[in-house]
């Protein structure tokens, strides 16, 4: 969350503990996102990001975007949107970019830019993860995480 309010619980503070802990890691770190996979959040459950991670892979239902794709539309748009008198213009255009931002950041399309490993199927996940754990290099410890700063 952004804004006053979100700024006064730190929550974005609190939330880079996320990704300083993250970095520390010495243990490797496979991200499957189900479903949707936006934003800072996103980033901090893949260690910093979905190319920090020893492997990235995502359902056919995962969805990518910076944050939220409606809120993406509404806070990009917000000028060209007031700016446009009819309101069933206006949610129309509205409709077009949201669709938009579904189509380029569906599973497959981000794939296809290789921001992600790979798009699997759901019954092949622990296979993945069976194949990502046997590709770790050997002599990598799990052993000690390495020192960190704390953001607070």
């Amino acid at each position: 969350m952004v804004g006053p309010e979100s700024e006064k619980t730190a929550s974005v503070r609190h939330g880079a503990r996320m990704f300083i802990v993250s970095a520390a890691l010495r243990v490797p770190v496979y991200t499957i996102v189900l479903r949707k996979g936006y934003g800072l959040g996103a980033q901090a459950m893949a260690s910093g990001g979905f190319h920090s991670t020893a492997m990235t892979i995502s359902w056919p239902s995962g969805e990518f975007g910076g944050m939220g794709l409606e809120g993406a539309v509404k806070l990009a748009y917000r000028k060209e949107l007031e700016a446009i008198p009819d309101p069933v213009e206006r949610d129309e255009l509205y409709a077009r970019k949201v669709a938009q931002l579904y189509d380029v950041g569906r599973a497959t399309a981000v794939a296809q830019y290789l921001e992600i490993d790979a798009v699997i199927d759901p019954a092949d996940t622990r296979a993945w993860l069976m194949r990502g754990l046997k590709m770790r290099p050997p002599g990598r410890g799990h052993t000690q995480a390495r020192r960190y700063i704390d953001t607070w």
